[in-house]
């Protein structure tokens, strides 16, 4: 589908994920072992024949640059198109508020100039926060078909108080849209949007012309009885990642093949970047069950309900369950670990105890020695 060009938010949120965000954004906390939150989304408009993707970046964004790269990995690194990473404020200072991340139609109103230059006639919106495994294929089909200005997918599947809910009419057309209720209710949205590119200049034109930054406020409820703004109803795998709770539970989650299976379809693959690690190594005594290993792993314990990112080691006699390891963690031996979450470069010293609790994982910050 070469009609569509991609958009991806990728900004600092208030959100309780505390020590996970201190060194990075949302959409490059690592994921399923393998993965960053962005890939999930990348994946979905590479695997919908999207060529053209702009990432619209802002706060702690070294590691979205160090991850995405040239966008090799995604089949990206284009002479014409492919990966822009885009600094949204880089060239408004002359704009009120430069420097802060007012809302997203401000961001777009920044790069006006690269959007002017998009080729394709429609543009998929989405922030970098959602791992979801959506076909964007059949989100664009569904927006051709019933001719709306905007299609918005969302899902049936509640969610807190903090997210933005939809009120559809029987035809499936968006007639309310709240956030921050008491009581959710109707349909949550997702954050992923189909627009043509000659409505999205027109409205960025218009929201800028009236110091407008917000897309909620301004585009999806100011303008709703002016724009004919539909639902595309997901309720497949679905996760926001935007707290350190939803962030374990959705990871451990995975564990269980059938969400496994819905997630990494093989007919949508979840591309991610390269990695040139060995093949992880267990040892004859120790012991690994059902946890998800990535490369270069050295297992001289036990791992039991954990996933491992690359190069983490665990020594013998280190017992290890209901965990999430980043990159180059070293669990010596003797320690002991209970659900819980180390950022990357950890080291947990000899017969230590970390002990946290599957409804309040301990997080062990980047770099540190405990």
């Amino acid at each position: 589908m070469n009609g569509m060009h991609g958009i991806i938010f990728s900004y600092e949120k208030k959100t309780g994920l505390r020590e996970l965000i201190e060194h990075r954004v949302h959409g490059s906390i690592p994921f399923a072992g393998d993965y960053r939150v962005v890939d999930f989304i990348l994946s979905n408009m590479v695997n919908a024949g999207i060529t053209d993707v702009g990432v619209i970046m802002h706060g702690k964004c070294q590691s979205m640059l160090d991850h995405l790269g040239s966008g090799k990995s995604w089949d990206l690194s284009r002479r014409n198109g492919g990966l822009t990473l885009l600094p949204a404020f880089a060239y408004a200072e002359r704009r009120e508020g430069a420097g802060q991340f007012r809302g997203k139609m401000e961001a777009l109103g920044c790069v006006q100039d690269y959007l002017e230059h998009i080729r394709q006639d429609y543009v998929v919106l989405s922030d970098s926060d959602m791992v979801i495994n959506l076909p964007l294929e059949d989100v664009l089909e569904s927006h051709l078909r019933t001719g709306a200005d905007m299609t918005a997918v969302c899902t049936s599947v509640l969610g807190d108080g903090s997210d933005t809910y939809f009120k559809l009419d029987d035809t499936g057309r968006i007639t309310d849209t709240v956030r921050d209720v008491h009581t959710p209710e109707g349909y949550r949205c997702l954050n992923i949007y189909i627009i043509s590119k000659e409505l999205l200049l027109r409205l960025v034109e218009d929201c800028m012309a009236h110091n407008e930054y917000s897309f909620r406020g301004s585009v999806l409820q100011r303008r709703s009885g002016e724009l004919h703004i539909r639902a595309y109803v997901w309720d497949g795998y679905a996760a926001r990642i935007n707290t350190i709770l939803s962030y374990y539970q959705r990871s451990m989650e995975l564990l269980q093949p059938s969400m496994r299976r819905e997630l990494f379809c093989p007919d949508r693959p979840i591309f991610g970047k390269e990695n040139d690690a060995p093949s992880s190594y267990v040892d004859p005594t120790g012991e690994c069950v059902n946890s998800l290993i990535s490369d270069g792993c050295d297992i001289q314990g036990t791992v039991k309900n954990s996933i491992l990112f690359r190069g983490v080691q665990v020594e013998k006699g280190a017992d290890v369950e209901g965990c999430i390891l980043f990159k180059g963690t070293v669990v010596r031996q003797g320690a002991i670990l209970r659900n819980v979450i180390t950022d990357k470069h950890v080291t947990v010293r000899e017969n230590g105890t970390l002990m946290g609790h599957a409804s309040y994982p301990l997080v062990i910050a980047r770099d540190s020695e405990v």
